[in-house]
């Protein structure tokens, strides 16, 4: 099967940094199911293991954790799909990620995709979605009933886009977003937040422009170690901060005053150690599914880079380390 992959570690820029290969088909067994992907997007993660992580013994790396594809295959264990069925999923950080032709993924991470969008549309929104989701959801604890305020730095990447959608639609909260561009202020406008901040700017400073002294809950999701003492001092009392990128030290002292509590999430966590309730991934991709064939979401998708190959992937990943993307990036067929 063809696939994209690296050997070794290197910056985008190295002519090794993402290679096309061939390799042998994968064979479901147990709990997985074989996809032949049709449609990947590109997230942060995947730039983040190509420049740290090295495959033992020369074999291939292949990255790669938004995918939509068709079933052709099922293991034994299988009860959920059957093949033909159309999917999507973000797969597991411990395994061969989706950049490749078929692709092996635990049934209980995945969901039948949207019918209402095309592959394109589909491939950008499972990862995000679920990282969205479990900090709304399974992190902050909110529900239909929560208000107060919810203030997401970063909020025109991919995973602040789909989160400002979840918020609007799940919850009764107000949305603050934060982006500095005139484009991407726009961007986060049309998908519903009710405030744009340039997180540039001084926030208290931003926020009291608003009529805002401080905020209940703060999704950071970009540049957490730049925010920080901002953040503790805008958060309000017992409130709620999730974090999802890579600090290299986080000094949560500052925010023992105000008993605020610290979320970091992480998606893979529940594929990573095969948690009891590693089917909740399953089960939220299906109500976001529905949500967006019931026309309460839209795709979060702002690029198509073309075919999967490596040198559309190389041009991907060079744009998400430029940090000047928003929404996602997509690529279709081989």
């Amino acid at each position: 099967m063809k696939a994209v992959a690296y050997q070794n570690s290197q910056p985008i820029t190295h002519p090794q940094a993402l290679i096309d290969v061939d390799l042998p088909k994968p064979v479901a067994s147990g709990t997985d199911i074989l996809v032949n992907v049709e449609a990947i997007s590109v997230n942060p993660v995947d730039t983040k293991v190509r420049n740290n992580v090295t495959p033992t013994d020369q074999q291939y790396k292949i990255l790669g954790w938004d995918a939509v594809g068709t079933i052709v295959s099922i293991g034994e264990q299988v009860t959920l799909f059957k093949p033909g069925d159309k999917v999507w999923y973000a797969g597991a950080i411990n395994r061969q990620g989706a950049n490749c032709e078929y692709h092996l993924v635990d049934q209980r991470i995945v969901a039948l995709a949207p019918k209402s969008l095309s592959c394109r549309e589909a491939a950008a929104m499972p990862l995000t979605s679920i990282t969205a989701w479990e900090i709304l959801f399974d992190r902050f604890n909110l529900n239909s009933e929560s208000k107060g305020t919810l203030l997401i730095i970063g909020a025109a990447g991919g995973v602040g886009s789909i989160m400002i959608q979840l918020a609007k639609q799940l919850t009764n909260l107000t949305v603050i977003a934060t982006a500095s561009r005139p484009e991407t202020q726009s961007w986060v406008r049309e998908l519903g937040a009710d405030h744009v901040i340039n997180h540039r700017q001084d926030l208290e400073q931003e926020l009291l422009s608003i009529g805002l002294d401080n905020v209940n809950y703060i999704a950071s999701l970009t540049h957490t170690e730049d925010h920080f003492a901002e953040i503790a001092t805008i958060i309000a009392p017992q409130g709620k901060l999730a974090v999802i990128d890579d600090a290299a030290t986080l000094d949560i002292m500052p925010l023992k005053r105000k008993s605020v509590s610290v979320h970091w999430e992480l998606m893979f966590t529940r594929s990573l150690f095969e948690t009891e309730d590693m089917i909740e991934q399953h089960k939220l991709l299906t109500r976001v599914a529905n949500m967006v064939d019931q026309g309460k979401l839209k795709s979060t998708v702002a690029n198509d880079f073309g075919t999967i190959n490596a040198a559309n992937l190389i041009k991907a990943h060079a744009l998400l380390e430029s940090e000047k993307s928003k929404g996602k990036i997509v690529l279709y067929g081989f």
